[in-house]
């Protein structure tokens, strides 16, 4: 997955913040999202994501996969990342 041209990712104090550049629109992410967004911007697999959730955060695997699963199919429905 990568993110589609034109999609800028800037962190903040409080998360970050994606941008799309031809609409306008943005997505307001907090730390994990961040994280989520960064490994698929970067060409990991999602589990990458997890794995560095679970070891930063006091949250079990299956509920991190859950989340970033999500996470990662609202990106594709939004048309932000690419399959």
């Amino acid at each position: 997955m990568k993110l589609r041209k034109g999609i800028a990712v800037t962190t903040t104090e409080y998360g970050g913040v994606l941008l799309d550049e031809k609409t306008g629109s943005y997505w307001q992410l907090n730390d994990t999202s961040v994280i989520v967004v960064e490994a698929l911007a970067a060409g990991r697999a999602p589990e990458a994501a997890v794995d560095r959730i679970v070891a930063e955060f006091d949250v079990e695997r299956p509920e991190a996969e859950s989340d970033v699963a999500e996470l990662t199919r609202r990106l594709v429905e939004a048309r932000i990342l690419r399959p």
